[in-house]
């Protein structure tokens, strides 16, 4: 989520080919105009304005990033929003690049987002009517700014980010997002971005990780410092705020985005939760993307072929959702359905009321072997036939040869560095199940979850899952990913009470897709307990998360008989 990772969201502005060609109006940018805030910090911003004198509606966009850094392309966005005729205003948040304060991450943008429309409405160039957008970071500074509920806030377009900053962006399932999120903390840790590139992601303890690559890292070590639920996130979970939500939102991320999960709980929790219009007005578009929209130039992800049909999905859904919105344009955006996504596989898109659709249908996959499901050439199965008397699965999990295929893939253009899996299915420590070829096409739309009964012996200790589609030539491609930390603390807490050698059933969260396994293909389960550096190594040692550089032996089972099922429940979607 650096600044690095939004380079590709350039591309759609500068090439966007939109169905109405409105004239191209000559701009004037108001440059570095300083916005107070309620207690006298002043916020830097461009303004980005027709030419002609008159009011406008206008977008405001809040960034980390620098508005006038190459990577941002703020200035072509402002152009391009000019040029339809709207004011667009792109705001260095507080403590960064050209803005006044202190920068904390996420702690501020809920005031400074009010703050901000509050000055603009008063400004002779606004008629009133203001909309938010923005991705990632700017997606969260979107949504803060929705729950602050200003009054002149109409609308709001949020891309790849989520209201819950804690499960989604820091820990999600319970590991920590390492490459992701620990490289962007520190990078970002100063007004302008510091060299992550220099981290050594294999350092340990890792509360020191910045500081061992001479980088400052202060607010990276406040987040280590509080790695469950406590007061330290209250004050930047906006799931807590999503009922204040008052107008109409449209939610927009990507499959192989690694915020996915909140676009859709976001999404999910506004619709149920928000008030007035806000309830019935929230819009879902998700298409084929990682976070840096890579696909966009490639037309793929990994060795997977989507072509490059509507690359402007998002650029052209956020003009009609702002042009009706923001302008009273009757160009019919009310009346299309509030769902939206891309289907991989058949490479087409789909509108929906609901989701996930409502003829979908949860069905289980059942794990079987004769208890060797270790690598490929394994004996581990997946059918739709339940389990009888099975032996289990076992494999070492040695903190110190974590399974890292993450290292090579850059998780922000994972479309664009996304690697083959069966290399990484060799390992002796990774559990491999795999179905029958399948007889016809088989789309899986909706949430995906495995429900595993394991046991370990260590006290504290990590499962991951990888849900694969296995080509005839024997490429294995990841369709969705997920993780569960296991710990002293948070067995007992649900009640359970951990022992080693006795099985307890957990559910690991994948997320979920749009996503067709063609014929031929195969099904395919990777269970391990390691996916360094996308997330951090369990040491499986009890202790103060991220202060210790030791480790232990876990011996890991996976039990699959009558008495423990595990299985894969995929959302199954019959083709007509």
């Amino acid at each position: 989520m650096s600044s690095k990772s939004h380079k590709y969201l350039t591309m759609p502005f500068q090439s966007m080919p939109v169905s109405e060609h409105p004239p191209k109006l000559p701009v004037r940018i108001l440059k570095n105009v300083m916005i107070p805030m309620r207690d006298g910090v002043r916020l830097c911003s461009d303004i980005y304005l027709p030419k002609r004198e008159a009011t406008y509606p206008t977008i405001l966009t809040r960034l980390p990033y620098g508005k006038r850094e190459w990577s941002t392309s703020e200035p072509v966005k402002g152009k391009f929003w000019a040029r339809r005729g709207y004011a667009y205003v792109a705001q260095d948040v507080r403590g960064k690049f050209k803005s006044e304060g202190i920068w904390e991450p996420f702690v501020n943008e809920t005031n400074d987002g009010y703050d901000t429309i509050d000055w603009i409405t008063k400004q002779s160039w606004c008629d009133g009517r203001i909309g938010i957008a923005g991705f990632s970071y700017m997606g969260y500074t979107s949504l803060a700014t929705a729950v602050s509920g200003h009054p002149n806030l109409v609308c709001a377009a949020p891309g790849m980010t989520a209201a819950d900053i804690h499960g989604v962006w820091m820990y999600k399932g319970g590991p920590f997002c390492l490459q992701t999120m620990g490289g962007w903390l520190i990078g970002e840790e100063h007004k302008r971005s510091q060299n992550d590139l220099l981290l050594d992601y294999w350092h340990l303890p890792l509360i020191s990780l910045g500081a061992a690559a001479g980088l400052k890292d202060k607010h990276y070590r406040h987040y280590i410092e509080h790695p469950r639920r406590d007061a330290f996130w209250d004050r930047i979970n906006l799931s807590n705020g999503l009922e204040r939500i008052s107008i109409p939102m449209l939610h927009m991320g990507g499959w192989y985005d690694v915020f996915l999960k909140g676009t859709i709980e976001t999404w999910r929790e506004a619709t149920a939760r928000a008030g007035g219009v806000a309830r019935n007005n929230q819009w879902l578009l998700i298409g084929p993307d990682d976070h840096g929209s890579t696909q966009l130039k490639s037309g793929r992800i990994g060795n997977l072929e989507i072509g490059k049909s509507k690359v402007d999905y998002e650029v052209e859904a956020m003009v009609r959702f702002f042009d009706y919105w923001l302008k009273g344009v009757d160009n019919g955006y009310q009346s299309t359905k509030r769902v939206k996504f891309f289907v991989v596989g058949d490479n087409v898109w789909r509108e929906e009321v609901a989701w996930p659709p409502d003829r979908m249908k949860l069905t289980s996959y059942y794990l079987h072997s004769g208890g060797k499901a270790n690598t490929m050439d394994g004996d581990g199965r997946l059918s739709l036939e339940p389990p009888s008397s099975e032996p289990s699965d076992s494999y070492t999990y040695d903190p110190g040869n974590p399974v890292r295929q993450s290292v090579d893939e850059n998780l922000w253009y994972l479309g664009q560095f996304m690697k083959d899996r069966s290399q990484t299915e060799l390992r002796p420590d990774v559990l491999i199940y795999t179905s029958a070829a399948v007889l016809s096409d088989l789309e899986i739309t909706g949430r995906i979850s495995l429900v595993l009964h394991v046991s370990s012996t260590s006290d504290e200790t990590d499962f991951m899952a990888k849900l694969l589609d296995v080509f005839p030539d024997g490429y294995a491609h990841m369709i969705q990913e997920g993780a569960l930390r296991l710990s002293s603390i948070s067995s007992v807490k649900a009640g359970h009470v951990r022992a080693p050698g006795t099985p307890l059933e957990h559910e690991i969260d994948l997320t979920a897709s749009s996503y067709v396994v063609k014929v031929g293909h195969k099904i395919r389960l990777e269970v391990s307990s390691s996916d360094f550096n996308r997330y951090d190594r369990n040491l499986n040692i009890s202790g103060e998360f991220g202060k210790g550089s030791k480790h232990g032996i876990a011996e890991q089972t996976i039990y699959h008989d009558s008495e423990h099922p595990s299985r894969m429940i995929l959302p199954i979607v019959p083709r007509a």
